[in-house]
């Protein structure tokens, strides 16, 4: 997988990379130009961009995004997909899901499955997840975890990660799109910790 980024990225072996969540965010330029200055950016799910002449959010870059099943796309999620790696992952697999490409995904457009052997589990045990239960973690933490163990010496950023600052939700607000239920599968108290301890550790930045 590390070959595969490389390959999409600015910069081979880059020293910068961006994970940007799908929390809703206000206006920032600042946001926006870090994200951008990075030389790999991993988006999550239904991601939004920054369109030309808009107010600057979250930016216009991304090199691979990071998807489920259950992924509800925006305009901004096949836009130039030739140009991006798509990275699905697949922790349910590890309990009841079938090993089926979505029927919605276009003919053309390939994927790489993410390794459960390789990223889901080690990451539940990170979170001190019990791998017998039904509980993996989020799509925005997977995409982190990628970044943060593909690139450990890499300065890493983070953005829309609501759950770090408030790990008791029990519904998600989307920067596109609907809410949803926080799903049974996940505990978001667990994932914003790690996080956060990234971000005391100094190799991370979150910007809110």
């Amino acid at each position: 997988m590390r070959s595969l980024l490389d390959a999409y990225a600015d910069r081979p072996n880059p020293r910068t990379v961006a994970v940007v969540g799908n929390q809703p965010l206000a206006r920032d330029p600042d946001r926006a130009a870090a994200v951008d200055a990075c030389d790999l950016v991993i988006r999550v799910n239904g991601f939004v961009m920054d369109e030309p002449g808009d107010e600057p959010v979250t930016g216009s870059k991304v090199h691979a995004v990071v998807f489920n099943r259950a992924l509800r796309a925006t305009p901004w999620v096949f836009r130039d997909y030739s140009t991006r790696l798509y990275l699905m992952v697949e922790p349910g697999r590890l309990h009841w899901e079938p090993d089926v490409i979505p029927a919605w995904w276009p003919e053309d457009l390939g994927l790489v499955p993410v390794s459960n052997r390789e990223i889901t589990i080690p990451l539940s045990n990170a979170l001190g997840l019990d791998g017998a239960q039904a509980h993996w973690a989020t799509t925005g933490t997977m995409a982190a975890w990628i970044a943060r163990t593909m690139y450990p010496d890499a300065h890493l950023l983070l953005t829309g990660y609501s759950f770090i600052d408030n790990p008791n939700q029990t519904s998600w607000e989307h920067a596109s799109g609907d809410s949803c239920i926080v799903g049974p599968e996940h505990q978001i108290a667990a994932e914003g910790r790690l996080l956060a301890s990234w971000v005391d550790s100094g190799s991370t930045t979150l910007m809110r």
